[in-house]
């Protein structure tokens, strides 16, 4: 189904009206990001590389699935350094709220579709509309609450290189253990994810590449070959003799 609905965006945006014509528009911010007077639960939307979703602080209306692409939230501390939260890939949901306004900033990080729908819409009771299953969608937010989760403990307890290791493995288990692992993020997203500089993952990147446990097939180094997943599993888990490895960064 064709959407003609524009959206109002705080930055400088791009998104898609219909099939696979794209519109350039600026506006000013509103109070939501998203279509008004939505004739169906879903709407499509086209972000370009870096351009805000919703800001944090702003009424939490609206939840996204990722089509496709891939999206950042992060808070912004006091000193002026971003601490990202979550990394969001394709079949995610994110923007769900408790309360009544999105604690974290999103934005795309490369061209990004989402689909958008009203969050009062999606949880309130009309479940055959959403596209989902009540077990489905339980599954897609239990999904983030996880990861969630896991990255606080990530933060809490491991050394730089097992950081970088266990980031790898989240990357390869959501993206389904492909021969090369094409990371969507940039190394300083990866840094403010990890809570490590950016200097410091390159490092350990470097790292793992001398001890065999990674390749990169060309010279730009997005695309990485992972040799020795168990090996990489033992670092992030801290449980080998890697843990003296760690040392050396």
């Amino acid at each position: 189904m064709e959407s003609t609905t524009l959206a109002p965006l705080a930055r400088e945006s791009v998104f898609g009206v219909g099939k696979g014509i794209m519109v350039h528009i600026t506006g000013s911010h509103s109070d939501s990001k998203a279509p008004r007077d939505k004739q169906t639960l879903w709407s499509d939307f086209t972000y370009r590389r870096d351009n805000e979703i919703f800001g944090e602080g702003e009424p939490s209306n609206y939840v996204y699935q990722i089509k496709f692409g891939a999206v950042r939230t992060f808070k912004l501390l006091s000193d002026g350094r971003r601490q990202i939260g979550a990394f969001h890939l394709p079949d995610d949901i994110f923007g769900v709220e408790s309360g009544d306004i999105y604690r974290f900033t999103a934005e795309a990080i490369s061209e990004t579709r989402v689909q958008i729908a009203k969050q009062e819409r999606l949880f309130g009771g009309d479940l055959e509309a959403t596209g989902f299953s009540s077990k489905e969608l339980l599954m897609l937010v239990a999904g983030s609450l996880e990861r969630a989760e896991s990255h606080v403990l990530l933060l809490g307890r491991q050394n730089s290189p097992e950081r970088v290791a266990a980031f790898l493995m989240e990357m390869d288990r959501r993206l389904r253990s492909p021969k090369v692992l094409v990371l969507p993020m940039r190394r300083v997203d990866i840094a403010d994810y990890l809570g490590l500089t950016h200097e410091t993952v390159t490092r350990c990147l470097s790292a793992l590449r001398d001890w065999g446990i990674l390749g990169y097939p060309d010279k730009s180094h997005r695309e990485i070959v992972l040799h020795d997943r168990t090996q990489l599993a033992h670092l992030a888990s801290g449980i080998s003799d890697n843990q003296s490895r760690g040392r050396l960064i």
